[in-house]
Order: structure tokens, then sequence, then C-alpha cells
């Protein structure tokens, strides 16, 4: 078997999504999620210009080769676009290669280690009340973990607080919106959210919470200590993860879980995090980890410390991102939770999928391959739009994390 035909998909059925088929000449295809938000064209031309026409002749069973190929024959490794492009091509070839073998793709990464996987919402709101309200709204709908968000007064706009309770969609803009944040002011407002809602609604509801790479060390050490009475699941994202080291500062002020790697690309980016035990939840994805082949191999290195995983599972990933993310939860033995938001109708229309949501849990299907395929005509109805993520400024004006 060889590969005959590739192609770069880019479509927009409400965010831009870039979508990597494969075909051979046996005429089995596969598809792999190549989405980088806000930098969705950077990925499609190194796909079209440099990855794919490397790939035309090859066997598309030799995974582990290509990958070594495309990561190691280019010289200037890792790197968010690098990595995404090479994520888009193992997870079509997985795609192609458990289509082959007529089972779902998780038969081929050892079966499965549970039946279901369990998966958090997003609740949030304006205000503490509101929240509070999103909160109820989610468990009504069967979800057993949520992450709570909310306004902080004083601040017009808060990470992870929607203006529609349907959806959240930071990329808002053709350039990047401009907000102010207040690390002071958040760190009095939220523990406040999680008194309340644990007043509300007892202590078996997984709760968890999004800092968005917003604070220091030490404060995220105050924050975590702060939240301690109210067990949360997890707190994510508690200060930008380029220093690994930071997060034993962390650990020594707070027993409060930690969760990390949304934004990691490679093993490299987590070694110390995970051998120390700095974490307890990586979040790397299929997409921007190097694909199926790579992010297994984290999993596996942090199933050696005790380290779980929780990956990304936000819009800003394609459905098949979240097809192929759900078979590896499902096989691996130190899962510990997906994050899972649903996409609108229409990308659901473009990338219809076998994975289901019931009570709290998705389930991948019993499709061959990773589930998830591309309907080329309706995504052609839908073409790209620039969309920026925001940035975040001080008070004072200053450059900080969004």
């Amino acid at each position: 078997m060889k590969i005959v035909s590739t192609r770069t998909i880019v479509t927009c059925p409400g965010r831009n999504f870039v979508t990597v088929k494969l075909e051979t000449d046996e005429g089995v295809w596969g598809i792999g999620d190549a989405t980088l938000n806000g930098r969705e064209l950077a990925v499609a031309t190194m796909l079209d210009e440099h990855v794919l026409p490397c790939l035309i002749g090859r066997d598309p069973g030799n995974i582990e080769d290509i990958w070594q190929y495309l990561y190691r024959g280019v010289y200037w490794r890792r790197g968010a676009v690098n990595m995404t492009a090479i994520a888009a091509v193992d997870t079509a070839l997985w795609d192609i290669k458990a289509k082959c073998a007529g089972m779902p793709l998780y038969q081929l990464l050892g079966g499965k280690s549970r039946e279901r996987v369990l998966v958090y919402g997003h609740a949030n709101g304006r205000d503490i009340s509101e929240t509070v309200e999103e909160v109820a709204r989610y468990q009504d709908m069967g979800y057993q973990a949520i992450r709570a968000q909310t306004g902080v007064p004083g601040l017009e706009s808060t990470y992870g607080v929607s203006n529609s309770r349907t959806s959240y969609e930071p990329a808002d803009a053709g350039l990047p919106s401009e907000h102010v944040w207040s690390s002071e002011r958040y760190l009095n407002h939220v523990p406040r959210l999680f008194e309340r809602l644990r007043s509300e609604f007892g202590d078996e509801l997984h709760l968890l919470h999004d800092v968005h790479h917003r604070l220091s060390p030490i404060e995220a050490g105050r924050l975590g200590k702060a939240l301690e009475p109210f067990h949360l699941f997890w707190l994510e994202d508690a200060v930008a993860a380029e220093n690994q080291a930071a997060f034993r500062l962390i650990r020594e002020h707070t027993t409060t879980p930690l969760a990390v790697g949304e934004v990691f690309n490679s093993i490299w980016d987590c070694k110390e995090l995970i051998e120390q035990q700095l974490v307890d939840y990586i979040r790397a994805s299929v997409v921007h980890a190097g694909g199926i082949s790579h992010l297994k191999r984290i999993f596996d290195f942090a199933s050696l410390y005790h380290v779980r995983s929780g990956s990304h599972g936000a819009t800003d990933l394609s459905p098949v991102c979240m097809g192929a993310a759900l078979h590896l939860d499902i096989a691996i033995p130190n899962f510990g939770i997906q994050e899972y938001m649903p996409h609108n109708e229409q990308t659901d229309d473009v990338f219809p999928h076998a994975y289901s949501f019931v009570n709290g849990h998705l389930f991948p299907g019993e499709t061959a391959g990773h589930g998830v395929d591309i309907d080329e005509k309706l995504a052609a109805k839908f073409p790209y739009k620039r969309a920026y993520l925001p940035i975040s400024r001080l008070t004072d004006g200053t450059l900080c994390n969004w």
C-alpha cells in the first residue's frame, strides 16, 4: 500500500479548522486535525509546502518511521507549527491502519482499559450567582465534572467567561482584542466562587478551575492554598510552564492537584514536571503534541510517576482530534479526565463522527479507524475567516499572559 494523494482542507463552520487527508492506492483514506488557533494558515502552509510532498509513495503502515522522518529529518525540531503538522499526519496514518485492520483505533492501542471516558464541561457566568446557575444546568445535562469560571468585579472581561450560554470561542476578532487584568482582584474573588459552589452542590460533584497562566508561582501557591477546603479536582495552568521548576514552589504551598500542558508540543516540555511529580495531570493534546504516537509516549512516561492524563478538548480542536483522543483515553492505564466542549451543529455536520456523550462520559464508538470523517463538499461552503485570540494587559498597561 502506498500514499498516492494528500491535501489540506481549511474550513470555518463557525470557527477555523485545518484537516489533512491522506489517500492510498487501495482506496483507504485517513484524516488528521491540524488546527492551531490563530495560526491556522501557518500550519496549512507548512503541510502543503514542506510536509505532504514528502509522503507520496510512502507506505502508510510505517507510522513510527514517518513520524521520525518528519521530526528528526527537519533538523529544526519541535515548535507549535511543526508539531501540529506532524500530529495531523500521524493521526491520519493511525486512522488508515485501523481501517485496514477493520478495528476501532483503541484496539490497536492495546484495547480498552475502561468502558467510558469521564469528561468535564465548562460552566461560566458574569458573576458568582450566574456561574452557580450554569453549574446546575451542566449537572442537569449529566456532567459529573464541571469547570467553573466567573467574572471578576472591576474587570470588564475575564478568561473563560462567555457572552453566550451555548459556546465559548475566545478567538473573537480579525486582529487581537485587548483585555485588562488584575491578579489581585482575581485572587480575592475566586475562593468565594468555590465556597458558594460547595455550599450549593455538596462534596460529590467534581469541580475544576482554569487560571490560564495568569499568576506568578507564589500567587498560584496562595490560590491553591485558599481553595484546599473546597477540594478541587484540579487547578489548571496556574503559571506559564516554560520554567518547569516554577511548579516546585507551588507544590511547597498547596496540596490542590495541579494540571498543565495544553500548549505543550513534546515530551521535553513536561519531562521535569513529570519526573519530579510537580503536577498531577498532563493536558497535552493529540493535535499539538505530535499526534497519537507522541502523546501516547508522553502518557506512558507519565504513568511511571503517578501522573494522569487530562487532555485539552476545547472547540479549537476539531472533532477529528476529539475522536482520536477518545481512543487513546480509553486505552491508556493512567487516564484522568477529558475536557469536552461540544462543537456547533455546523461543525458536527462537516465532521460526522462516531463518538457520543452519555451521562457525563464520552464513548469513542466502534467504527473502524478513529471514527471521524470530513464532508469536503460541505466544508467548502465555509471559507476561512481570520480570527485571533485576545491579549491581556495589567491595569498599568503591561502585557501579561492571556
